[in-house]
């Protein structure tokens, strides 16, 4: 039995509602894919900011692949605990045709089937570049083979960032499965500065080791095409995106 237009346009009322128990940090979100679970920040009330190899296919031996999964299988979970208190969709995933084996290039943003109403957002800083020195911190959904306790929000050890490159950058910081695609933090400002990519992790989440995160400042085209598509804008009528490498 088909409901009717009254209810269709009561259901829609209902999630148009202010999620009064929104805190903070419930900007950042997890991600739930056809193949693996990530970690993803609300940049506005309908663009998610996570990892590029966080959302294309995997091959038979578990390879990343080219080919972005269809947004229809992507899943934004809200809450800040293993059980979620609301989730939505996605409708379009951006990214650029690198990066999705991680470094270089590892950025994408999806699209979400509709605003967020009363969900906070987090700023991304894309006109100013990382610097050496600066103090920042990752955070993530990701649970080491050693953690104790059930799938949570975490502020991970962060540090010094050590080294640049043009797209990454690179510290020491505790990693686990699950926070890639998460919000890499600057402390004192608390602007995104890129996302969790790539790290040596040995299953303890106490433990620091190298980690590269990719620039989000690289790669602004991203942020303004998934703009336009949330405007109403069809992705075949924007230009192909290209890699700063390429």
């Amino acid at each position: 039995m088909r409901p009717s237009a009254d209810e269709i346009a009561a259901d829609q009322r209902l999630l148009d509602q202010p999620f009064a128990l929104a805190v903070p940090d419930d900007a950042i979100v997890r991600l739930v894919g056809p193949s693996m679970t990530c970690t993803g920040t609300l940049i506005s009330s309908d663009l998610v900011l996570t990892a590029h190899h966080c959302v294309v296919e995997r091959g038979a031996r578990g390879e990343f692949l080219t080919k972005l999964v269809e947004a229809s299988q992507v899943k934004v979970e809200l809450g800040g605990d293993d059980f979620a208190w609301g989730e939505v969709n996605a409708r379009a995933i951006v990214a650029p045709p690198c990066g999705e084996r991680g470094g270089a290039g590892d950025v994408a943003v999806i699209v979400l089937k509709r605003k967020l109403v009363g969900v906070p957002t987090k700023t991304v800083r894309l006109d100013g570049p990382p610097k050496i020195g600066e103090e920042v911190k990752p955070v993530g959904f990701g649970r080491c083979a050693l953690s104790t306790d059930a799938i949570h929000r975490r502020e991970r050890t962060g540090g010094t960032i050590r080294a640049l490159t043009s797209e990454t950058i690179h510290l020491d910081a505790s990693v686990c499965p699950g926070d890639s695609g998460g919000p890499v933090f600057l402390k004192d400002t608390q602007e995104i500065l890129g996302v969790v990519s790539l790290s040596a992790m040995d299953h303890d989440e106490r433990t620091t080791g190298a980690s590269v995160m990719a620039r989000i400042d690289a790669y602004r085209s991203v942020f303004q095409h998934a703009s336009l598509i949330a405007d109403g804008v069809e992705p075949n009528e924007l230009p192909p995106l290209e890699c700063p490498t390429k």
